[in-house]
């Protein structure tokens, strides 16, 4: 019998086909995109760790880490269940987070934004790393309640999850680390610099309403000022309007009453540095975005931003390591009047980033 006669060349292209027929679905080479941060105007430079460059398959990973409940206990939890994009990445109105067992914590979840810019992370600032703190919330038995080594069996598991990692790190192997950059990368991206205040100071629009710039004034004012003395500067006066020194950040602003240093319900970053000048000092938190993130303070106590005016007005309390920049402590508050007051609310209004909170380049992936 004739035996039939098969060209080299399709012998190659055959042995090619099954090659690749038998080859894993998976890419045939790592190469990530390296994505650069534009620094919004007026902001301090933006500086991302060496040792975790953003890249669109980093980022797109972590998007997906933060949206999906595969990290909680029973599934039914994720990262933005209690980071809300329409509450600014804070907890949906909520006084305290409540976790998949259904207990609630004690503390009011901050809003997740230019994050970038923080020295530290919680309310004491146990964490010094956006990558360390979130690490945390997973394992937590209050909040998601999933050992680490559990996620990532559940992560290997999982159909898409394993070719995510190999494009964002070049590797097949899933780490808790690993899942932890990726989320930091999606994380430093959520900037917000458009609000009224950021056209303002970039002349995109001339002017604030007249009681928008009284309000401004007595922002700026030092305390006893004779058209209204708000002292809020000194904690919020930079264009983060939060304070992010890694010395400076965190303040006793007179919230709690304590006869002495150790008398604090809640020591704050005391609990962390066992400090007990630390006691009651808590991180200082940006008032970008505020109309969209209350309840207001570490523990949710102040329902509405006139509340927090009232209070640092006329309701401030005395303690023995209050901050020395609450100046109107001995009196009680900086007592504003009705008008000054309102003017206040207003101005820090134009402050929050409407945009920002329907970008979709933040939102559900799924």
């Amino acid at each position: 019998m004739r035996k039939a006669f098969i060209p080299f060349a399709t012998c190659i292209s055959l042995l090619f086909i099954f090659l690749h027929a038998c080859k894993p679905d998976s890419p045939d080479e790592y190469n990530p995109i390296p994505v650069t941060l534009e620094t919004p105007p007026f902001f301090p430079p933006i500086v991302i760790p060496p040792d975790n460059p953003l890249t669109e398959q980093g980022i797109r990973l972590g998007k997906m880490l933060f949206y999906d409940p595969i990290l909680s206990g029973d599934n039914t939890l994720s990262c933005a269940g209690c980071h809300s994009q329409t509450f600014g990445f804070s907890d949906s109105g909520k006084r305290f987070s409540t976790g998949i067992q259904g207990i609630m914590g004690d503390r009011t979840s901050m809003g997740l934004f230019n994050l970038t810019y923080h020295k530290s992370f919680f309310w004491d600032g146990r964490a010094k790393t956006l990558e360390e703190q979130i690490l945390e919330p997973v394992p937590n038995p209050i909040e998601m309640h999933l050992e680490w080594t559990d996620a990532v069996e559940k992560l290997k598991n999982d159909a898409n999850y394993p070719r995510l990692f190999f494009e964002a790190f070049g590797s097949y192997e899933i780490t808790k680390e690993k899942s932890s950059k990726a989320m930091a990368q999606f994380l430093r991206t959520i900037l917000s610099s458009n609000s009224k205040y950021d056209k303002y100071l970039r002349l995109e629009i001339q002017e604030l309403t007249e009681s928008e710039e009284r309000g401004r004034e007595i922002f700026f004012a030092e305390f006893g000022s004779p058209n209204g003395g708000g002292d809020c500067f000194h904690c919020h006066g930079n264009i983060l309007f939060q304070n992010v020194d890694p010395v400076d950040q965190f303040r006793n602003n007179a919230l709690q009453q304590a006869a002495t240093v150790n008398d604090y319900a809640d020591k704050g970053l005391g609990a962390v540095t066992g400090r007990p000048q630390d006691n009651g000092k808590f991180k200082v938190p940006s008032l970008r975005n505020i109309a969209l993130t209350a309840p207001y303070m570490h523990d949710g106590r102040f329902a509405t931003l006139e509340d927090v005016v009232d209070f640092y007005s006329d309701g401030l309390n005395l303690s023995p390591n209050v901050d020395p920049l609450m100046k109107g402590a001995q009196a009680g508050g900086v007592q504003l009047n009705n008008q000054q007051k309102q003017d206040l609310v207003n101005f820090l209004k134009t402050l929050t980033d409407y945009e920002f909170a329907e970008n979709p380049e933040f939102a559900n992936p799924f």
